[in-house]
């Protein structure tokens, strides 16, 4: 069995590793340990990379940018 996990390291918890034994009961495992790119792996796609390049520079330039009302979490 092959699993990824994907998680910010503040999310390691006894929880995490309780379901990792519980998925590999008695089972010898390797733990490999990679700092990821969010951007990087959401321009793979060619869907995404056309709507996020452009509004990757849209948000340089200060154009399209929308702010929304954050008083209601205070």
């Amino acid at each position: 069995m092959f699993t990824i996990y994907r998680l910010n390291a503040d999310e390691l918890d006894a929880s995490f590793l309780e379901s990792l034994k519980a998925a590999f009961p008695h089972k010898e495992i390797e733990i490999a340990v990679a700092e990821t790119d969010e951007t990087a792996y959401l321009l793979r796609s060619p869907a995404n990379r056309e709507k996020l390049l452009p509004a990757v520079t849209d948000v340089e330039a200060g154009r399209n940018v929308v702010e929304p009302d954050q008083s209601a979490f205070r």
